[in-house]
């Protein structure tokens, strides 16, 4: 089989529906890095993928990823006990209901000062105002110490890790020196707080989702070391910067589809979380998730020898239209009231998060998408020409300008 690499690279999202297509729907089979590929599709493949008897993730994430999204020693590249302790620690953090509201609040509270200086600046670029927004308020929420004066520098570093992990050039370097230059600074915080972390007026340490980390004990009983607990930590604050995407593909829809503001802006919950759901699906976000075959599997009659690198296509399924009729219409009523099945909307994965390797952040990612949603709603703002396509070559992708707005009221 021909290697892949190339097409991928310069097809991004396109890749695998384009290669689906011409397989007549069946599992497409290739080679990505030499290595031997199957990718496969659909709510049964999900069920599939997820099993894991089936699919193990250690070995599986190129180091490119690894280096850049989600670090060496990460919780995503473990399996079995190991990865049921680890994953444990962020279940009980990422998807605690008081939890979430507490960091939507703190969103929210970011949000009002920033708009206050976006009045006064005239215009400014919505992706990288969320993004400081975003990397402020998570900052405060997991109580990671982070000066003013360095919140910038971090938002920058924390897109950075997000926006090189497909590619191979400058991207992919500028992602590598963020990560290491954000897991030094977490590793001399994760030291200072074992060697003698803040308490208040009466003595009692404060539990955060940071010190929860700092002093998780994994599957053998040992603390984390300073730079893994580093990755972990990153692994909090990473993806809920990373919601800057989102939230910028909200803007556009809202810039696309003005109907859906009013709606909005009246404040209804469930409209708000069908918007958001809406935006997930419609959106590109993650192309596929990969694994290795764990042993020689069957999948619908076709062999699959153990080590093959086994994709799940997300972006094709998002857009089935045997899943989502009229799917490259935006219609946030397909999800008013109708309950998400796991299997079907993919746009971080499929499966359990308590069981699998599925996101435990979702929560997170869909409480603070509704709300930024409803904030922009209630902004008003004046969108002047520039690039609003979204190239799907690029992955991660967003609209090319980032979304500017100005006269910000």
């Amino acid at each position: 089989m021909a290697d892949s690499t190339l097409s991928l690279l310069l097809q991004g999202y396109a890749w695998l529906p384009d290669r689906r297509r011409r397989s007549g729907g069946a599992p497409v089979r290739t080679r990505l890095l030499g290595k031997r590929v199957i990718a496969l599709h659909g709510p049964a493949a999900v069920r599939f993928f997820y099993n894991e008897e089936h699919i193990h993730r250690q070995g599986a994430l190129p180091e490119p990823v690894i280096d850049t999204l989600f670090g060496q020693g990460a919780v995503h590249t473990l399996d079995g006990e190991p990865h049921r302790v680890r994953k444990g620690m962020f279940l009980h953090l990422l998807k605690d209901p008081e939890g979430v509201r507490a960091l939507t609040d703190r969103v929210a509270l970011e949000w009002k000062d920033a708009v206050a200086g976006w009045a006064a600046r005239g215009r400014v670029v919505l992706f990288d105002e969320v993004a400081g927004v975003l990397t402020r308020a998570v900052h405060a929420w997991a109580g990671v110490p982070l000066a003013e004066r360095e919140a910038d520098g971090v938002a920058r570093d924390l897109v950075a890790m997000v926006d090189g992990f497909a590619s191979a050039g400058p991207r992919q370097l500028r992602a590598r020196v963020a990560r290491r230059r954000q897991e030094r600074r977490l590793a001399r915080l994760v030291e200072r707080e074992r060697d003698g972390g803040a308490s208040g007026a009466d003595g009692a340490v404060r539990a955060t989702p940071f010190r929860t980390v700092v002093h998780h004990r994994d599957a053998g009983g040992a603390l984390l070391d300073p730079r893994t607990a580093a990755v972990e930590v990153l692994n909090i604050l990473r993806p809920t910067v990373a919601v800057s995407w989102f939230a910028v593909f909200a803007a556009h829809a809202l810039h696309r589809w003005p109907e859906h503001r009013a709606a909005l802006r009246d404040g209804d919950p469930a409209f708000a979380l069908a918007f958001a759901q809406e935006v997930r699906r419609f959106y590109p976000f993650a192309p596929f998730i990969g694994g290795l075959a764990a042993d020689r599997l069957d999948w619908e009659g076709r062999a699959i020898r153990p080590g093959t690198l086994v994709l799940l296509d997300l972006y094709g399924q998002n857009h089935d239209p045997d899943l989502w009729p009229r799917p490259y219409v935006f219609d946030p009523a397909r999800f008013h009231g109708t309950p998400v099945r796991p299997d079907e909307l993919v746009p971080q994965g499929g499966g359990d998060p308590a069981t699998g390797h599925r996101c435990p952040g979702e929560d997170i990612t869909l409480a603070l998408l509704s709300a930024l949603a409803v904030l922009l709603s209630g902004l008003a703002y004046r969108v002047p020409e520039q690039d609003l396509s979204i190239p799907l070559h690029r992955v991660p992708t967003a609209p090319r300008s980032g979304f500017v707005i100005e006269d910000v009221r």
